[in-house]
């Protein structure tokens, strides 16, 4: 480390967003299945950075994270899903008043949807990769296709999925989304790199979220004796296998398939790496690689039953406690074992560019644990889904508190309104905004909100729906795999407490209060 760690601050930075990295499949943590899957070159950049080992997700899932990082304010305790809302800015539009360039290279659909606006608006540039899971891109079957790889036989019963259409236009590796997000921004380094006298890249890479598909070599890579159609649609389930929904061998082919998506995504980082490497930029350029959550793939937990995709369960530790990893010019490689979240990435970039957001946010800078100057930032992180579990983690416990009775009150906070589009089921829709909404003002700011409340009874926006009401609290120091649930212990008194605080530190909505029979 310098002598002087104020005065070797890096210029730029170069986030890479990796959708849905399992933190215990990576060999870098050294823990349950991190031989299980190939990971070289995120090993090999975790070998030269600050590896954070108790970092969790904030908002989830996927467009509430963004939120977290972009916007730096927890999305989860006001809305299900959406956009950057008119009270506030994404950091990229106080960046470009600073002078910063902005650069988005992504193939996540979820940003160029109706409910994820405005996250790109921002950036000097963009770049979308198309054809990635659910981006409505072609309307019809390449015809010309023979030769390429061939179309997924395990499709989705009772509707289309645009990547069955997308999926037949890929004729190499190449041609894969992640991979030509990952190429598309190591063009973007060689040719603006040099350019600019600051720059801020964000690479929002959809991989390894579903669909876990792949081209040879990766395909066969982790289940070689698998004789059908390849699963690359994960069940969103509790008790997939052992309620019959799949066989457990099915199970193991939707996993490896993950694997082979990790696998493959980690080959193309590598050139990314190279590419940094080439340029010199990691002397001047934080390099961030984080994610928005992880991704149960069949793991066990304390009922007994297997857990796919992102069903309503508690956040356990393959969901919610997340990889980070930051390269700093100047910092020797090293583990941080301070809490961490989302937010805080927002609140480090805020940090670094030197930018004055103008709404209220709810991250502490990692530039101090970074730079050695503190042994920690923050006391407590909260996690959730909004209409589910809130989660309060101080560490070394984690409570997650579920509804009492009916899950009600609840509201919905958003002017832009949010929503959820599902393109292969075009007739849903959450519920608009009826007779019972007025204004309100959200923390630390006078502009006018649409509040939406729900009843007893009411349809519940889609994230809202399938929580149980049952409590958990887990010591992960002792208890790491999360089988003793403490939840009518003494401690859990301390733990509510804990969540009370935080709730308040962060003036949430006093419906989650009353909603979980703590007000």
């Amino acid at each position: 480390m310098s002598e002087n760690p104020a005065a070797a601050r890096p210029k730029n930075a170069i986030v890479v967003l990796l959708d849905s990295l399992n933190r215990h499949m990576l060999g870098a943590y050294g823990l349950d299945a991190a031989n299980e899957f190939d990971t070289p070159n995120l090993d090999r950049f975790a070998a030269r950075s600050l590896r954070f080992d108790r970092h969790f997700a904030g908002s989830l899932p996927c467009m509430p994270a963004r939120h977290d990082i972009l916007c730096g304010a927890l999305d989860f305790l006001w809305r299900p899903w959406g956009s950057v809302e008119i009270w506030e800015e994404a950091l990229t539009y106080h960046a470009r008043q600073k002078g910063v360039t902005t650069m988005l290279v992504s193939d996540h659909p979820h940003l160029f949807e109706s409910g994820g606006e405005n996250y790109h608006t921002d950036f000097h540039a963009w770049e979308y990769l198309r054809g990635h899971e659910g981006d409505p891109w072609k309307t019809a079957v390449d015809p010309s296709a023979v030769g390429s790889p061939e179309i997924p036989e395990a499709r989705s019963a009772g509707f289309e999925r645009p990547y069955d259409l997308s999926r037949t236009w890929f004729r190499s590796e190449a041609d894969f989304p992640g991979p030509k997000t990952m190429a598309a921004a190591s063009a973007w380094l060689r040719a603006n790199a040099g350019a600019h006298d600051r720059f801020l890249l964000f690479i929002d890479e959809f991989d390894p979220h579903e669909p876990f598909d792949t081209p040879e070599p990766y395909a066969s890579m982790y289940d070689p004796d698998w004789q059908g159609p390849k699963l690359i649609w994960p069940p969103y389930a509790v008790g997939a296998v052992t309620r019959g929904q799949m066989s457990e061998r099915d199970g193991r082919q939707v996993r490896a398939n993950y694997g082979a998506g990790l696998t493959m995504i980690d080959a193309w980082f590598g050139r990314l790496l190279d590419t940094i490497d080439e340029l010199g930029l990691k002397d001047d350029t934080m390099i961030v690689v984080c994610t928005d959550h992880g991704h149960y793939l069949g793991d066990e937990t304390v009922d007994g039953q297997d857990i796919w995709g992102k069903p309503g369960v508690p956040h356990y530790e393959p969901l919610g406690h997340t990889p980070l990893f930051v390269s700093w010019p100047g910092r020797e490689p090293g583990v941080v074992d301070a809490l961490t979240t989302n937010v805080d990435i927002h609140a480090t970039l805020v940090d670094l560019f030197d930018l004055e957001p103008q709404h209220r946010t709810h991250g502490k800078s990692l530039v101090p644990l970074v730079e050695g100057r503190a042994t920690r930032i923050r006391e407590w992180a909260l996690s959730g889904i909004w209409g589910r579990w809130v989660h309060v983690i101080d560490g070394s416990r984690k409570y997650a508190r579920a509804h009492e009775g009916e899950n009600a009150p609840l509201s919905m906070w958003s002017n832009r309104w949010s929503t959820m589009p599902l393109n292969a089921a075009p007739g849903y829709r959450i519920p608009r905004p009826d007779s019972r909404a007025w204004l309100d003002r959200m923390p630390g700011s006078q502009v006018p909100v649409i509040r939406q409340p729900f009843d007893a009874g009411d349809p519940l926006p889609y994230w809202g729906m399938g929580a149980r009401s049952e409590h958990f609290l887990f010591d992960l120091e002792e208890d790491p795999h999360e089988r003793r649930n403490l939840a009518g212990s003494p401690a859990e008194k301390q733990a509510v407490e804990l969540l009370r605080t935080a709730l308040e530190a962060v003036e949430a909505p006093v419906e989650h209060l009353e909603r979980m029979g703590i007000d």
